[in-house]
């Protein structure tokens, strides 16, 4: 037996041998800390807007850096930095008018300047925010009349901008200190950046400058990283953390335990198998049909998400406006992948190599999709990566096949980006998507939207196969943790123990 198996199972026994109290005097010891888990740690950075990863802002989205905008637990918008807005007639201007009176953690002062840096610094030339091509690059100006007075003008309409607004990849920064915001993130928000432990741990604390201190509850809280499912049960029973906002496993467990509240809640997730467009056998349409048709969703989603996801057919959510349920588009099939191939002239066994990041829907959802790819003749080699090998490998377009969940809400854009690492080059898609983003009327947006969907799954650019629910598990009398993730984000400031 490992040390590291020891160790968990120690944690374990003790934890059950313990009780109840013993939580419980925990969590009453530490009524102004909280210590939550979390499955991956930020790569490279803690800049969520020069780096992708959505870790980066479960730990500094609303914490240590603000936008415009609050997207809320229900998906709503509302002000944050700027008290208003407006949109012009035809929805290719938008005025907000900004907060008067705030500051940055470094003494600098939040006006429209820091606005117009922060969004021409993410559609500059060269820029890495994974917002450019969808967001940025569709402004055309940025106008600054006062210092409470910011204009953005667009190429096209867009009638998200608010919600885009609070996105992580919108946060606003210091002109003075943006240089550094990936190892010490300067903000305007109700926590400063204390420490990071690397491979461990990054511990934020209460700011005194914040504008309402007296509404912020937690003095301290410390994001504690654990990705095996085992290591964050035992974690959560022995008290070492107070909870796990998106719990990897079943939580059966926990539900029948006095000692912890479980909320399950919707995401914006893609879960996708990701297909190389560019490298052959892949870049034909039959091939990428015929991955589609082998996998079983159903499986997938009881074998490596224990059954608490929704199937999808493109990259759509459930949860979108619009959402058009294309499951039956390729619905499994051995037999009909074995033809598929066979038309395209494709050779079996055919060799592949899956990547797959450390989550457990990668890795052990990877182990599915290999047995099932195994039946059709496709043989995927398993490659199991860190998630920087991942960022700065399979992400720059170096595989063949990977799985990983998409977490940003109405990302389909990146299909538009030929750039990105799936390859895909459609000049069909991209003027559905022009043609959706300068729609007049709700019935041209609504046809548009729905072809955008049914164009991704013609094409089967890549494998859609599951939309995951929310596992929050947390020790009763912790309030506020989000049920549901629109966006990933770990709004500290409304949590509290009661």
């Amino acid at each position: 037996m490992t040390l590291q198996r020891r160790t968990l199972n120690l944690m374990l026994a003790g934890a059950l041998a313990l009780g109840g109290a013993t939580l419980d005097a925990q969590a009453q010891a530490r009524k102004d800390s909280v210590v939550l888990g979390m499955v991956l740690e930020p790569t490279p950075g803690l800049d969520p807007t020069t780096a992708p990863a959505a870790a980066i802002g479960e730990i500094v989205h609303y914490n240590i850096l603000e936008g415009l905008t609050k997207i809320n637990v229900d998906g709503s918008v509302t002000p944050l930095l700027a008290e208003s807005w407006e949109v012009s007639p035809d929805g290719k201007s938008y005025t907000f008018k900004l907060r008067k009176g705030i500051r940055f953690q470094d003494g600098e002062p939040f006006d429209a300047a820091a606005v117009k840096f922060s969004f021409e610094r993410a559609k500059a030339e060269g820029s890495t925010n994974k917002a450019k091509k969808a967001v940025f690059d569709n402004i055309s100006s940025v106008a600054t009349p006062d210092a409470q007075t910011v204009i953005l003008v667009l190429n096209n309409a867009d009638g998200t901008i608010p919600f885009r607004m609070g996105e992580n990849t919108a946060v606003i920064l210091s002109p003075k200190s943006a240089a550094t915001t990936a190892t010490k993130p300067v903000g305007t928000g109700p926590y400063t950046f204390d420490s990071w432990q690397k491979g461990s741990a990054v511990t934020l604390v209460k700011w005194a400058g914040y504008r309402n201190p007296g509404a912020i509850k937690i003095s301290k809280v410390t994001f504690r990283f654990i990705n095996d499912p085992a290591a964050q049960t035992a974690a959560l029973l022995a008290g070492d953390i107070d909870g796990m906002p998106r719990f990897n496993r079943d939580p059966s467990q926990f539900k029948a335990d006095k000692r912890f509240t479980v909320e399950i809640g919707d995401t914006a997730g893609k879960g996708i198998m990701a297909i190389n467009n560019k490298k052959p056998p892949l870049n034909d349409v039959r091939v990428r049909r015929a991955l589609m048709h082998a996998i079983d969703r159903k499986a997938f989603i009881d074998g490596a998400i224990d059954g608490l996801g929704k199937p999808i057919g493109s990259h759509f959510a459930p949860t979108d406006a619009g959402y058009v349920d294309l499951t039956q588009v390729y619905p499994y099939d051995a037999e009909k992948a074995r033809a598929l191939l066979k038309e395209a002239g494709v050779a079996t066994p055919l060799n592949l190599t899956l990547t797959l990041p450390p989550p457990q829907y990668a890795r052990k959802g990877g182990e599915i999709i290999a047995a099932q790819l195994a039946k059709v003749g496709v043989i995927a080699k398993i490659e199991n990566v860190e998630w920087a090998q991942w960022l700065s490998g399979t992400f720059k377009g170096n595989f063949d096949l990977t799985i990983i969940n998409h977490v940003e809400p109405l990302d389909y854009m990146q299909y538009t980006n030929t750039g990105y690492y799936w390859g895909y080059d459609s000049k069909d898609f991209r003027e559905l998507a022009a043609k959706h983003a300068a729609a007049g009327s709700v019935r041209e947006r609504s046809e548009a939207w729905a072809a955008l969907q049914k164009k991704l799954a013609e094409d089967a650019v890549n494998a859609y196969i599951f939309n995951p629910a929310q596992v929050a598990v947390s020790k009763r009398g912790l309030k506020g943790l989000w049920a549901s993730s629109p966006i990933f984000a770990n709004d500290i400031a409304a949590v509290s123990w009661q």
